[in-house]
């Protein structure tokens, strides 16, 4: 028999949820194991969120070189030469925003006196599991348990990823050569976001997507500039189109593949390097010995059901994050973490959230929090809109982010001037989301918004404006 561990709250999978969760329970004084068989900060920041930001941000930064590389320049700046990318290169300083964040979360659990183990878990029971690791294996019990096993990738099993010609988001963040041409299956948030970034280095980039559109999430106002965008850089937008297949021809460094999709009836083929498939994720809830422990699964038979506590069925076992199904967002991962830990702790919670931002860093950025307009109007809601354009905002003008055509969108209830959903398109539109959903959480009026002095220059003043366009007085717009 191996080591036996006992503990008051036993976490599976140090994600974005995870290691909140440890940290939290950590500081409220719980003994607390947290389990993790790769490194500590999950998809998000090893090979998601974190290490595709790095990357955007260093299209973005190519890109702009390139305009300041042309024969009279950009802003007055000029350089002489054309900008040349070192794959490897970039690859290796985003790994080391990774490593510098990866040690980082593993200096706060320590720190919170938490025990991180290295290994995979198998339940055996709902609250006994077995860690097995190099050389070791250990059998732990405990009090309480969190699952925060996260998601991973879907292959298509007619095209599985091999991660050298048909890669996954994980495959496309490693590359060591940038592909030429690049075909991208599945037009979600991470396709439409690497697509964007990869056309920004200069790859000739295809999207193949089954539905009526890319971001089907969101309303057409708020994919249309996206889609001027892709259509400016020469980005193929197939939509309605199913991938069928692909064949890998050649060897070596001249190896392409053919995808072949159908559209309208026909089969069409493009010859790429590489082919990105980016169709989905699902809940990480096989080969980890769930079956043993009786909890229950949702409908859907995708993720583990839980309550507004993130409780499952089994007393004092919770689920939370990607596992615990839609949303699946690094952030509420985290907002449930921190929750579960502070209930297991003897604190009053409940995940009764207003809204949860999405947000998808394209080019321009897209942000949506709270209701968009027809989802108000099909809960039955008599609302009022306002719409801003950001080329009227001074400080999107000093930083070109007018030249995607964004805005700021403000909807609101009409008897009341309750703010029900704010959306926003456009470059360096992310970081308004704080103010965003600071205004649903606090239930805030139009009124609240538009009394409040804004700073000038500033992005944030084109929401004070969506706002007073809403009330129908926007000052800089007509």
């Amino acid at each position: 028999m191996g080591e036996i561990k006992k503990c008051q709250v036993l976490i599976i999978g140090a994600g974005p949820g995870g290691y909140v969760a440890a940290i939290r329970a950590g500081q409220l004084g719980l003994n607390t194991i947290i389990i993790e068989g790769d490194k500590a900060g999950g998809t998000c920041l090893i090979r998601g969120c974190i290490p595709s930001k790095a990357i955007i941000h260093a299209a973005e930064r190519f890109e702009s070189l390139k305009e300041h590389a042309k024969e009279n320049g950009h802003m007055g700046l000029k350089i002489n030469s054309e900008p040349e990318i070192d794959m490897a290169a970039l690859v290796s300083w985003k790994d080391g925003i990774v490593n510098r964040l990866n040690k980082g979360v593993e200096a706060l659990l320590t720190a919170a006196g938490v025990e991180i183990l290295h290994g995979w878990a198998k339940f055996s029971g709902p609250k006994n599991c077995t860690v097995t690791g190099e050389n070791q294996s250990i059998e732990i019990e405990a009090e309480n348990v969190i699952i925060a096993t996260g998601s991973s990738h879907i292959d298509l099993p007619f095209m599985p990823c091999d991660e050298d010609n048909i890669i996954s988001s994980t495959g496309a963040l490693d590359l060591q050569k940038l592909p030429k041409k690049i075909a991208i299956v599945g037009g979600g948030y991470i396709g439409v976001e690497l697509g964007c970034a990869f056309a920004k280095l200069g790859s000739k980039v295809s999207i193949v997507e089954g539905m009526d559109s890319i971001l089907g999430i969101f309303d057409r106002e708020l994919r249309r500039p996206l889609e001027i965008w892709l259509k400016k850089h020469g980005v193929e937008v197939f939509t309605k189109s199913l991938a069928k297949g692909a064949t890998i021809k050649g060897k070596g460094s001249g190896k392409k593949v053919d995808l072949t999709f159908e559209k309208d009836g026909e089969e069409i083929t493009l010859n790429v390097d590489k082919v990105l498939v980016t169709v989905g994720r699902k809940a990480n809830i096989d080969n980890c010995g769930i079956e043993n422990t009786g909890i229950r699964l949702d409908s859907s038979g995708r993720f583990i059901r839980i309550d507004r506590q993130c409780r499952t069925n089994i007393p004092g076992v919770y689920a939370i994050g990607d596992v615990s199904g839609e949303p699946m967002l690094a952030h509420r991962a985290s907002a449930q973490g921190e929750m579960v830990a502070e209930i297991i702790a003897g604190h009053n919670r409940d995940f009764d959230k207003v809204a949860i931002p999405a947000i998808v860093f394209t080019e321009p950025e897209i942000v949506s929090v709270g209701l968009l307009p027809d989802e108000a109007k099909d809960l039955g809601e008599e609302i009022i809109m306002g719409k801003f354009p950001l080329a009227a905002n001074g400080r999107a003008l000093t930083l070109e982010a007018e030249k995607t055509g964004g805005f700021i969108r403000v909807i609101a209830r009409k008897s009341d001037n309750v703010i029900l959903g704010i959306q926003a398109v456009g470059s360096h539109v992310a970081e308004l989301h704080g103010e965003f959903i600071l205004a649903l959480e606090m239930g805030a009026l139009l009124e609240d918004i538009a009394s409040t002095v804004h700073a000038h220059p500033t992005m944030a003043e084109a929401f004070h404006e969506g706002v007073l366009k809403t009330l129908g007085h926007a000052i800089h717009a007509s």
